[in-house]
């Protein structure tokens, strides 16, 4: 369930016992999200971040809010490091994702002094340890771990990480995949078609235009029992789960598909589509696979094809112009071939680094 105050420690001084080392007139206190300032500024710190590790930003204001918004502090934490005129000059946000997982962002402004922006990344990383022994002491663990990311060029960031005591675990290869008019034929109706005994269809609305629950508890079931083997896989309550999709800025409730085999008596969920929309402001809008997930007893039937194409024909219907999502790079699977063979290609790469932090 989600909890009616979040897990973690809301003060900084409380978190971090005291701070000393930042030039004068610094502070670290936590950022505002009715002061537009505030807002602007976390967003062009994020921006910044991602120009340098990626070479373009993708990042916009609600994607900030989502982080340091009333709604979404139920689950998240931030800090941010002030200079003498009050400008954040750096900022971290933690995130209680699930059993056992914590995001943590970290971002530091480019053109500090390499001593300055050593300092706050110091302390931002103090921060998020003191963070994980609080939250995992809330949900009564004996390890925390912390998972955050970075971009492969991002040798600051390596460095930083390094010294903490963070380890490179994992790659992740963004892809994406355009989209033509004409696929919007790919499947008969990206509502509800079927083949072979298998249906792919959005989840039902009830009357009051609300999804019907018990197909949002056949989508989370499916993608907790799919993913329960895949790296780093960690539990989230049906409650969790509803509640962080629903903050991305991308949700909609009619991205979302089950795939039925319907060979038997009562149909069965046996596979799931997450899809959010990925707003680009002047040029067209794409479509996101958010999550995709297929049971091992309906494998071999074409389940994630058939889901994949569907999120391809609904976003050529729509007018978009591609599709992305994000895909293990060491993935047992075949889930990258399988992308590469429906035209998607890596566009980045991103990294995994974690720590696990003991809680007294």
């Amino acid at each position: 369930m989600i909890p009616d105050e979040n897990r973690f420690e809301s003060n900084p001084d409380a978190a971090l016992g005291g701070v000393s080392g930042l030039p004068e007139g610094w502070t670290v206190g936590t950022p505002d999200p009715a002061d537009r300032f505030d807002v602007a500024r976390l967003t062009r710190l994020l921006r910044a971040h991602e120009r340098h590790g990626r070479g373009w930003a993708g990042a916009g204001v609600d994607d900030v809010l989502v982080e340091v918004s009333e709604r979404g502090l139920k689950m998240r934490e931030n800090v941010v490091v002030r200079d003498e005129a009050g400008e954040i000059r750096a900022w971290g946000s933690v995130h209680d994702r699930s059993v056992g997982r914590m995001l943590f962002v970290h971002v530091v402004e480019r053109e500090l002094p390499d001593d300055v922006a050593d300092r706050c990344s110091d302390l931002l990383l103090e921060w998020a340890q003191a963070q994980a022994r609080t939250v995992g002491a809330a949900r009564g663990l004996d390890i925390q771990q912390i998972d955050t990311g970075a971009f492969p060029d991002d040798e600051r960031q390596a460095r930083w990480l390094t010294a903490a005591g963070f380890e490179r675990v994992r790659t992740w290869w963004q892809m994406s995949r355009p989209v033509q008019p004409a696929e919007a034929g790919l499947v008969p109706s990206p509502e509800h078609w079927e083949q072979d005994g298998v249906v792919v269809r959005l989840v039902r609305r009830t009357g009051d235009g609300l999804p019907d629950r018990d197909d949002l508890r056949g989508v989370h079931e499916v993608l907790e029992s799919a993913f329960v083997d895949h790296f780093n896989s960690s539990e989230e309550t049906f409650e969790e789960f509803l509640f962080r999709l629903r903050e991305d800025p991308g949700h909609r409730w009619d991205h979302w598909w089950l795939a039925e085999l319907v060979d038997g008596e009562v149909p069965q969920p046996v596979g799931a589509l997450v899809g959010t929309v990925s707003e680009s402001g002047t040029a067209p809008d794409g479509s996101y696979v958010s999550y995709l997930g297929v049971l091992e007893a309906a494998r071999g039937r074409g389940v994630a094809k058939g889901l994949l194409r569907t999120i391809i024909a609904d976003a050529a219907a729509r007018g978009r112009d591609r599709v992305g999502l994000e895909v293990d790079a060491d993935s047992p699977t075949g889930a990258a071939g399988l992308y590469t063979s429906m035209g998607w290609a890596t566009k980045y790469v991103t990294e995994s680094w974690h720590r696990d932090v003991p809680v007294p």
